[in-house]
């Protein structure tokens, strides 16, 4: 690999916060904003590793609950971008790319492994996950499983991250498993059942990349630990 390292970022309505969140790592690291508006599925190829970023609701079709679409927010469902992050998901399994999916990213990421999501977190009897009155970030505490991949990244089995959506993880994705859960019971990160010899894979439910302490080890572990997995490949 030369010097440079490029992470594709998933286009989005908050791109810029995700483009600059990766871009602190270290000036080795440009960004490649992907996306099917911008109709450039082949730069993947120049792509060391792929952030799946926050946004609209997964459409319940493709996970076989059509009935659930009365759930989502009508105007926050986006079907070509479902389609262009799971060929961006069949392309890095296919070839061992990297991927750190954040929010909307876990569910995303999720489906596509075969697994089906809470439509509507509230609304499934759990406290609610959406951003406070005053459109800031929900703050709750989340455990980490001491067994887990996750637990080797952030060194804690539990610590505070914030929240803003309204789904989550259901039943989990095939070859995936639940890392990290808030005390309600809601999935907070997922990761491969066996992580071992395969490409860095990790989905979380909050959003490191804007996290009040950048310096928690649930933002800058994980930015260092996705960017090492490029840098130093086991």
């Amino acid at each position: 690999m030369d010097s440079k390292i490029r992470i594709g970022v998933t286009d989005c309505s908050k791109f810029e916060i995700y483009r600059d969140w990766v871009l602190s790592y270290d000036e080795r690291v440009e960004v490649i904003q992907l996306g099917y508006k911008l109709n450039n599925f082949e730069e993947i190829k120049n792509c060391h590793g792929i952030v799946l970023t926050g946004g609209e609701d997964v459409h319940p079709g493709f996970y076989n609950k059509p009935e659930y679409y009365n759930y989502c927010y009508e105007d926050d469902i986006d079907v070509q971008r479902d389609e262009f992050e799971f060929k961006v998901l069949a392309y890095t399994e296919e070839n061992d790319i990297p991927v750190l999916g954040i929010c909307r990213g876990i569910q995303v990421g999720n489906v596509f492994f075969g697994g089906t999501l809470i439509p509507d977190i509230a609304s499934w009897g759990k406290f609610d996950h959406s951003k406070m009155p005053d459109k800031s970030d929900r703050y709750h505490e989340i455990m980490v499983n001491p067994s887990s991949w996750l637990n080797g990244i952030v060194n804690t089995d539990k610590g505070l991250v914030n929240s803003n959506h309204h789904q989550s993880t259901d039943k989990v994705g095939k070859g995936l498993v639940v890392s990290a859960i808030s005390p309600d019971g809601i999935a907070e990160a997922i990761e491969r059942s066996n992580p071992e010899g395969k490409a860095f894979l990790l989905f979380v439910q909050w959003h490191p990349e804007r996290l009040k302490d950048q310096k928690s080890p649930f933002s800058k572990n994980l930015h260092h630990a996705f960017i090492n997995s490029i840098v130093n490949p086991q």
